[in-house]
Parts: C-alpha cells; structure tokens; sequence
C-alpha cells in the first residue's frame, strides 16, 4: 500500500476543487487557480472537505500513481493557500541582482547582463543586490524558475562564485599546489 496515497488531503474553507469525467483536478484558492490532469486510472473523489485518491489493483504502476496522483493534488491546495518560495543567493564581486519592472536583470560577470522576463504566476523580488525570491502558487513552476535563473552562472567550485540556493552547501575543490 502506498502510504502517501493512502493519507486524505484536508481541504481549507477558501478552497475549492473541482474533478471532470477527464479527470482534470482543478483548484481555486486565494492565490490563484491551478489544474493538473490526473492519471485516469485513479478515482478522485471529494466528501466533507476531505479528498481522497484509490487506485484500482495493487500493480506498481497504480501504486506508483497513487502517490504521485495524491502528492500532485496536495501540492495545488498547499499553493492556492500559501503559496511557494526559493531564494536565491549571489555570490562573486561585482554579482548582483536587480528589478526593472517585471524583468530580473543579473550583472554576473558576462559582458552584457542577462534579462529574465517574469513567466506568468511567478514573482521575482530581489530584497537586496545579492539575493533572489521567486514565488508563485504552482510548486513545478517555482522551482523551473528557480533552476533557470541559476543556470545563468552556477556556483563554480572553486571560489563559490555564482547563483547558488539559500541553503544549498557547494563542495570546494583545493586549487592548485606549489612546488
């Protein structure tokens, strides 16, 4: 039995989801609406503010959808709510950050700086030139951004120097040894 699968998703008052016979899961919230298409081989159902997902036979693939199936939904309530967030932190000389309007704009180094055009559902906000906040409802869609805005410069190993995330430790190498 999977036992992510099995565990029901509690439903907040401010939330509302709705199932279509193509088992499209739609979820409204405060912070915004997201839809997922679930595997057609679950069966959602939704009683007293409570969503469950069953799987038909106990195959590895449906115990697989299973948990997935029920992970995916729950991921869509908890960012209609709260939302999700990744910080980003810069390190280097003359690395920074900045906003202008909705396009992040990074001087990391290159000889022009690299524009980022905001996607839709996701916020940038850069607290200080050294540090980025990305945030949005869709938990996928923050960290995608998130993986593309490092990939502009990764932290190199040997210095440190680069994009890296908040809490993120990067392995340093020993640099070359004299004679």
């Amino acid at each position: 039995m999977s036992r992510i699968g099995k565990k029901p998703v509690e439903l907040p008052g401010t939330v509302s989801v709705t199932v279509d016979e193509n088992n499209l899961v739609t979820v409204q919230g405060p912070k915004g609406t997201l839809t997922e298409k679930i595997s057609s081989r679950m069966k959602v159902s939704i009683e007293n503010g409570v969503l469950t997902v069953e799987r038909p036979s106990d195959v590895a693939e449906d115990r697989a959808l299973h948990g997935l199936s029920r992970t995916l939904i729950a991921n869509m309530v908890e960012g209609v709510t709260k939302g999700f967030s990744k910080t980003l932190d810069i390190v280097g000389v003359g690395y920074r950050a900045q906003m202008q309007g909705t396009k992040l704009v990074l001087n990391m180094g290159y000889s022009h700086p690299v524009e980022i055009e905001q996607p839709e559902g996701i916020k940038f906000e850069t607290p200080s030139q050294t540090r980025i906040v990305i945030s949005g409802a869709s938990k996928h869609m923050v960290g995608e951004t998130a993986a593309k805005v490092r990939k502009v410069r990764g932290p190199e190993p040997y210095k440190g120097k680069g994009i890296k995330y908040e809490n993120e430790v990067i392995r340093r190498k020993a640099g070359k040894t004299g004679k």
